[in-house]
């Protein structure tokens, strides 16, 4: 590696397999160069950068970002459940099975049995 290049990481991810790769590029190579570069495109033939989102260290950046020495460059599969929606039914569903209050949503206060004080 020469003082005009940077080591960066790739990495990517499905539910069966992951990959984190190491690449060396010239300074000024862009985030989408990086990731072309590192190969991982062949690896995993599902990547299409046009539609998929990218990341450094967890923040999108867009693929003309320019990454710095030692980053971490990610990319995104699309989620599969919206979260807002995900945690609405396990509200609803804690509140259908009595462990949240039907009104305020919080934690259902227990509730004594007369016969057992």
């Amino acid at each position: 590696m020469t003082d005009q290049q940077i080591s960066l990481e790739v990495a990517y991810g499905t539910p069966k397999k992951q990959a984190l790769l190491e690449v060396v590029v010239e300074k000024g190579a862009t985030v989408e160069q990086a990731i072309l570069a590192s190969g991982i495109v062949k690896r995993f033939p599902d990547i299409n950068l046009e539609v998929l989102k990218v990341g450094i260290w967890n923040r999108t950046c867009k693929l003309t970002d320019l990454p710095k020495k030692g980053d971490r460059i990610e990319i995104y599969r699309p989620l599969i459940a919206d979260p807002k929606e995900a945690r609405r039914r396990r509200a609803e569903k804690a509140k259908d099975e009595g462990r949240a209050n039907r009104v305020t949503g919080g934690r259902a206060k227990a509730t004594v049995n007369p016969s057992e004080s």
